[in-house]
């Protein structure tokens, strides 16, 4: 009995050791990253297909990126920060890319195609922000 209790602590230990440390990795990962966010706003009468982006556009923009790229999200927006206001943007889509010369390369030749395929899902210009993850 006690050994099985003491085998027991030593597993759960063991866990709760592993999990902790795949936060932290993960959290260091990221910082010093190239973020792009792709954000779609919000208007009257513009609409946004999120099937197809998440089934289809986002999978085709991350295989041009191919190990450069660390993840990507998407998010689709719910509401404004600020009650009763409109909601800001209707979608944002993240790529987190090692290295943005190679983000820059890897996207040129494609822009036509991915262009193209904005109306498959949108009919909204998008706003692109490039930033660097600090934390």
């Amino acid at each position: 009995m006690k050994l099985k209790l003491f085998v027991s602590f030593i597993l759960l230990t063991t866990c709760f050791a592993a999990f902790s440390q795949e936060k932290q990795n993960t959290a260091a990962v990221e910082k010093g990253l190239t973020k792009i966010s792709v954000m779609y706003p919000f208007a009257e009468g513009k609409t946004f297909n999120m099937e197809y982006y998440e089934t289809k556009h986002m999978p085709m923009v991350a295989a041009f990126l191919g190990s450069n790229l660390v993840k990507y999200t998407i998010e689709k927006g719910v509401a404004s920060g600020i009650p009763n206001q409109p909601l800001p943007f209707m979608a944002i889509g993240t790529f987190y890319v090692k290295n943005l010369s190679e983000y820059q390369a890897a996207i040129a030749p494609n822009r036509d195609a991915i262009r193209a395929d904005f109306t498959n899902y949108t009919n909204v210009s998008p706003v692109i922000l490039v930033s660097e993850v600090v934390k």
